[in-house]
């Protein structure tokens, strides 16, 4: 999942904000607890890692406080140049970026430890997570359904 903003007044708190928002609607938390540290990426200026904050419950782990981070996507503010290869002016225009991948976000979602088994095809992981081929989420229906 990829996002891109680009409007004038743009900042690092927008950005911030668009995130808590989506994380928490995706998660169906309001506890969601979000750590960007410094990154590098070629596209952004400046960038960060964004870490999602998780604590055990019952051995598993949930997300919401902070007991533990763990990191979940890429972003930051679209470089000037970036900006200027578009045709806009960087002194007037901003945006900012993020990618995260669907795989992670579903592993953190759900409670699973590894990405792994998500590429195996194993029937029976499908089942006991209680997938069918047939779940297909809707806005009417809520994200988590």
């Amino acid at each position: 999942i990829e996002g891109l903003v680009i409007d004038k007044g743009i900042t690092l708190g927008h950005l911030k904000w668009t995130l808590e928002t989506f994380l928490k609607a995706f998660f169906e938390r309001d506890d969601i607890v979000l750590r960007l540290r410094p990154s590098y990426f070629p596209f952004t200026e400046p960038s960060a890692e964004v870490d999602v904050g998780w604590t055990m419950e019952k051995g598993r782990r949930v997300l919401g406080g902070s007991e533990g981070w763990m990191e979940l996507l890429g972003s930051g503010m679209v470089h000037p140049k970036v900006i200027a290869a578009c045709g806009l002016d960087p002194n007037e225009w901003q945006g900012f970026a993020f990618g995260v991948g669907v795989d992670r976000l579903a592993m953190l979602k759900y409670g699973m430890d590894d990405l792994r088994p998500f590429f195996e095809g194993d029937a029976r992981w499908i089942k006991h997570y209680g997938f069918s081929a047939l779940d297909v989420p809707t806005l009417s229906q809520g994200v988590g359904a």
